[in-house]
């Protein structure tokens, strides 16, 4: 029986792909599973878990997300300093009105690993509430 070995990517190896993705109308959902999965490089046939395969990504339009149900008068996010008495709440519809990039990064977020290299992987996260983005050099040397 012959023995195969698996390959393992390494960091080295790997290039810095950047995706742009539109998140006008798509569900906040499926848009922060679409990202996370990117971010991860699950969608590559060179993914490894303990290195960070994933691409760059720039999500452009996330104030015009979808939100489905009655999510904007019941979801609620909290904040916490560590002091008594300090839980900060706060509405989606106001977080959405207030800080659209926020909503997707902390929906992106929560689909992540809670490790190290999740915090990674969230840092090639750019989220941006209009169409515009800083980033076209990088985005137009991927394409």
């Amino acid at each position: 029986m012959k023995r195969t070995s698996t390959y393992f990517a390494k960091a080295s190896d790997l290039p810095d792909n950047w995706r742009v993705i539109d998140a006008t109308g798509v569900s906040l959902g499926r848009l922060a599973r679409q990202v996370a999965i990117a971010l991860q490089g699950k969608d590559q046939p060179t993914y490894t878990p303990h290195v960070i395969s994933g691409d760059h990504v720039v999500v452009i339009n996330a104030s015009n997300v979808r939100i489905t149900g009655r999510k904007l008068m019941q979801k609620m996010y909290y904040r916490h300093s560590g002091y008594v008495g300090n839980l900060k709440s706060f509405m989606l519809r106001d977080m959405l009105e207030e800080r659209p990039e926020r909503v997707v990064q902390l929906a992106v977020k929560g689909m992540l690993p809670s490790n190290k290299l999740g915090r990674h992987m969230l840092r090639k996260l750019r989220v941006y509430a209009g169409d515009q983005h800083p980033h076209q050099a990088q985005v137009g040397n991927a394409e």
